[in-house]
């Protein structure tokens, strides 16, 4: 009886694909990366030429009251003000005596407050000075009918009760509630007063800021210019001018940069289908870009995180992103052109939203459909950090510089440049047949005045009920 052969047994009719291969040209992709994200700050910012190196930012007179953070060290359990930090209160503003400080600093009392309990009520006497090391603090006013009102939120680095330093008279203005635990650090005034009798130093700094008179302001703290309007007949008509800060910030180009090394052989030999040293230098931009924006949003000096005014920082009322929060940031300036988030962050007000049944509108930027809300596209930056803790913030702005808005500095015409103020600089061969290229970036930011820029600060992102 005959056996069929099956598809085991039989013979190989035609050439295998694995052979195949051998002689098949083979479709390659460009070199992928994971890095590489939409960078709509970059995309958004209006970018402003600087010549020169360095941008003047020149505002109008301001007479600045100290509204700085305080910064804590802790250590376990016990929490200490660093003294320098206690020059960011008014009173004490320009105090340079570093032993005053440091004693003041010692006289700083720890105390933990509950949620709902109350810190200072308003009415009361001010005779201390409270330090918010950590926690969130309401402050809660009197409505037109007796009920209680919502003026806003304090958190860490915050302080309150300064007033009391100067004046003996000083009263509570609001009721001071803590929506957290809290930790908090209270200075009184008799403390101040016994070492000012002891020192000098201190004694006169704090007679001399008493004696100070009430300079005229308008809303922003800016030197009031003198107007009639309404008059009739011949009323004397005020005299004026309008004086400028004698000391403007100066915002310097920051920069970025990489040595790229590419092996001569490399370069000679292994340049098909796809050029090998271009494709190295695409991937090094990419990646610098990818610093550069992160710069923008968090370096020190210039990022728009650590350089947003104290004034225009806001605390979310329930600790999640929600549509009361976003219109509150809205509703601190003009012109908002962006919103910028952690896409986590957007995931979190998406689902406030869901919540309450709202439903964002998009809008059209780019060729992309955009969440929006009030209008205003909601973009997303990887750049803004999350904390430890599952909290990140909310960037709003408005842009340009007719708007006194955020603007982006670079200086483009710089030699060799391949993009706005981006360069390759050829740096020559070793004696091991490397060639170097030095690929730099040179950008910066500024924020033409305070209220171009809000922040809402430790917003949530973690919670899901």
């Amino acid at each position: 009886m005959s056996v069929e052969a099956g598809p085991e047994n039989r013979a190989q009719q035609s050439l295998g694909t694995a052979a195949a291969r051998n002689l098949a040209t083979t479709t390659k992709s460009a070199p992928q990366m994971q890095e590489i994200t939409s960078r709509w700050l970059l995309r958004m910012l209006p970018w402003v030429q600087v010549q020169g190196g360095t941008y003047r930012v020149n505002r109008r007179l301001s007479y600045s009251v100290g509204d700085g953070r305080i910064t804590f060290v802790q250590t376990g359990e016990r929490v200490a003000v660093i003294p320098a930090e206690l020059g960011e209160l008014p009173a004490l503003r320009d105090f340079d005596d570093e032993t005053v400080l440091g004693e003041l600093a010692n006289r700083c009392e720890q105390r933990d407050f509950a949620a709902g309990e109350v810190i200072a009520t308003a009415g009361d006497v001010a005779d201390r000075v409270y330090l918010l090391a950590h926690g969130r603090v309401e402050k809660v006013g009197t409505g037109p009918y007796g009920d209680e009102t919502a003026l806003g939120f304090l958190a860490d680095g915050a302080h309150f009760g300064e007033r009391a330093l100067v004046s003996g008279e000083a009263a509570w203005e609001c009721t001071y509630r803590a929506t957290t635990g809290c930790t908090v650090l209270i200075l009184s005034r008799a403390d101040v007063l016994n070492l000012a009798e002891r020192s000098e130093t201190l004694r006169d700094h704090l007679a001399a800021v008493s004696a100070l008179p009430e300079q005229r302001t308008n809303n922003y703290g800016e030197a009031a210019i003198d107007l009639s309007a309404g008059h009739v007949g011949e009323a004397v008509i005020p005299h004026t001018y309008v004086d400028y800060e004698g000391a403007p910030r100066e915002y310097e180009l920051s920069v970025a940069q990489t040595v790229l090394k590419v092996h001569s052989r490399v370069a000679d030999l292994y340049n098909q289908p796809m050029n090998q040293t271009e494709q190295q230098l695409r991937l090094t931009v990419e990646a610098l870009r990818e610093r550069q924006e992160h710069e923008l949003i968090n370096n020190r000096e210039f990022g728009l995180l650590t350089n947003c005014d104290y004034g225009q920082r806001l605390q979310p009322h329930d600790g999640v992103p929600s549509p009361d929060d976003m219109d509150e940031l809205l509703s601190r300036r003009r012109g908002n052109k962006l919103f910028l988030a952690h896409p986590r962050a957007i995931a979190a007000f998406g689902r406030e939203c869901n919540k309450r049944g709202l439903v964002p509108e998009s809008v059209e930027v780019a060729g992309n459909h955009v969440p929006a809300w009030r209008g205003v596209p909601i973009f997303p930056c990887n750049k803004i950090p999350v904390s430890d803790a599952r909290t990140t913030s909310i960037i709003c702005m408005r842009t340009g510089e007719a708007e006194q808005g955020v603007i982006g500095l670079q200086q483009s015409g710089i030699p060799d440049e391949i993009e706005p103020s981006l360069s390759v600089r050829f740096m020559g061969i070793d004696e091991q047949a490397i060639i170097s290229y030095l690929v730099t970036a040179y950008y910066s930011a500024a924020i033409l005045v305070p209220d171009a820029l809000g922040v809402l600060e430790n917003v949530e992102v973690s919670r899901w009920r």
